[in-house]
């Protein structure tokens, strides 16, 4: 698929999914491109595990609330590490939604669907430091966000964007 293509096609995906496992050698190119994105000052604060083992996945998904993915048969995780790029800037945000971006281009391109989970998993409730104690992630890192993997079990319906003109301009904002 080309670059073009696959940008315009990618959306997020909350339905239901296939059982049938994501094989590693798609995990792992997934990862790579994850970890090809750009980092602020080459700082590399981004991490990645992919879980594809059915108990690791289970132990997980017992901590998942709301419930999100629950049926996908593989999942990335996603880690920072916040320390100073820059004078007293940290870039770890920026860095981890380039890899993550790049990921879900790299689930599209391998014909798998997924959706970015932040929001739930970095609230108060702290399921992300949770799910990052079951995977033996250290203190000092944090789990942000998590991307179940695998093929779509219901129809794929894309979300209505508003127009090009509505959100894109030239040379001013509101401009033709």
């Amino acid at each position: 698929m080309d670059a073009m293509k696959n940008m315009l096609s990618r959306h997020s995906y909350r339905g239901k999914y296939l059982p049938d496992p994501v094989p590693r050698e798609h995990l792992k190119a997934i990862m790579e491109a994850g970890l090809a994105a750009p980092s602020g000052c080459n700082k590399q604060t981004t991490s990645l595990i992919a879980v594809d083992d059915p108990q690791v996945m289970d132990a997980l998904r017992a901590v998942i609330t709301p419930s999100v993915g629950e049926t996908a048969p593989a999942m990335i995780c996603v880690l920072t590490e916040r320390i100073i790029a820059y004078r007293d800037r940290c870039f770890a945000t920026q860095d981890y939604a380039a890899a993550i971006e790049n990921m879900l281009l790299a689930i599209t391109a391998l014909g798998y669907e997924s959706v970015w989970v932040e929001g739930h998993i970095t609230d108060v409730d702290q399921i992300g430091r949770q799910m990052a104690d079951i995977l033996g992630v250290p203190k000092n890192m944090e789990l942000v966000c998590f991307l179940p993997v695998g093929k779509a079990a219901e129809d794929v319906k894309p979300p209505v964007k508003k127009p090009f003109g509505e959100r894109a301009w030239f040379n001013g904002f509101g401009k033709e």
